[in-house]
């Protein structure tokens, strides 16, 4: 059974995305300081919330320190994933910086509400072993008013009026903006595939 370790950042999302853990066979360890890390074979940091306050949060219980350092897979999910960034216009916060970019308030448009909620359809914009099995119309769920850019690291896009990350990499870190606690097959099979992903 395969060990995960969970930072409890204070999301409301936090055991639903346990419970998901657990329907695929792995065992999620609830990690609420950074000495709780230390001999995890991959991480997990989950989020829903504002970025300023999430930060605080991470700061005080010395994540902010050693998340940049670890050497192991992590996965940032929804505001866990705009925690990987260098900044967010969100409270103006200062993030991890594990991935270029600012993270921005997304624009909406004529007939789009912000935040963005409900299911979208993802945009496969390069190949990846976190996204096999998840075919180019996939759909996934959303809640958020604030979305990463699209750049290099981004290997699945979505649109929202304006486009953005939905999924993103770079070496051992990525990011899924989406809730794949609540995203039915795609979800799971997201969450599969990070569970046996092995970056170099």
């Amino acid at each position: 059974m395969m060990d995960i370790a969970v930072i409890d950042a204070g999301g409301a999302n936090f055991g639903s995305v346990c419970y998901a853990l657990e329907r695929l066979g792995a065992r999620p360890r609830i990690v609420r300081d950074a000495d709780g890390l230390a001999d995890a074979p991959r991480v997990l940091l989950p989020g829903v919330g504002a970025a300023g306050p999430a930060m605080a949060l991470l700061h005080e219980r010395g994540f902010a320190e050693v998340l940049p350092a670890l050497q192991v897979p992590l996965l940032g999910i929804c505001l866990g994933m705009q925690l990987l960034f260098e900044s967010s216009e969100e409270g103006g916060a200062d993030c991890l910086g594990l991935l270029p970019g600012r993270v921005r308030k997304l624009a909406g448009g004529p007939g789009l509400r912000v935040p963005h909620m409900g299911w979208n359809t993802l945009e496969q914009v390069a190949a990846s072993p976190l996204l096999d099995g998840i075919g180019s119309d996939a759909r996934a769920y959303f809640v958020h008013g604030y979305a990463a850019p699209v750049t290099g690291d981004c290997i699945a896009a979505c649109r929202h009026g304006e486009r953005f990350a939905a999924v993103v990499v770079r070496g051992r870190v990525a990011g899924a903006q989406f809730h794949p606690e609540r995203s039915s097959a795609t979800g799971a099979r997201l969450l599969a595939n990070f569970l046996q992903w092995n970056p170099t």
